[in-house]
């Protein structure tokens, strides 16, 4: 189990844990805080969160900017990512492809899911999130590469 996993498991625990892990997670990687996101699934293998549509999130016509959402999708996929992969292994981002499908113009959700069934000892697998709108819609769709290694042993 590593720490993310841990920390996750434990707070899961405790009445609004998954607003607190959110906040830690934020405070370990600042960007993410500046849109806010809030998990509501956080398990291996899938994961979905939210943020708001507010003042500080929109662009010069008042939709959720596309880079707000492109914050929320590697927050999505990364974070579901690090809590599903077994403990010998690491993962870093190499590159996202992101379709912005509509105005976003409400509150937003995230979510993603991968099998569990195998990792590879070195190499890429990409990660799909899409994002929703109030109504069920897709407004954006991101495809996240990442390379997914085993941990280095230390010596």
């Amino acid at each position: 189990m590593n720490q993310t996993q841990f920390l996750l498991k434990k707070l899961k625990a405790i009445p609004f844990g998954l607003q607190v892990f959110s906040k830690a997670i934020c405070l370990k990687a600042p960007y993410f805080g500046s849109i806010s996101p809030v998990f509501t699934v956080l398990e291996a293998g899938h994961a979905e969160a939210i943020i708001k549509n507010k003042r500080a999130h929109r662009n010069h016509i008042g939709t959720v900017h596309a880079i707000a959402m492109a914050n929320l999708c590697e927050f999505v996929g990364g974070v579901g990512l690090e809590v599903s992969l077994p403990d010998s292994h690491r993962w870093i981002p190499k590159g996202m492809n992101i379709q912005y499908l509509k105005k976003a113009e409400t509150d937003l959700v995230a979510r993603t899911t991968f099998p569990l069934d195998q990792w590879p000892d070195s190499g890429s697998m990409v990660v799909h999130v899409d994002v929703y709108d109030k109504n069920e819609e897709v407004v954006s769709a991101a495809d996240i590469e990442m390379h997914v290694s085993l941990k280095k042993k230390k010596s």
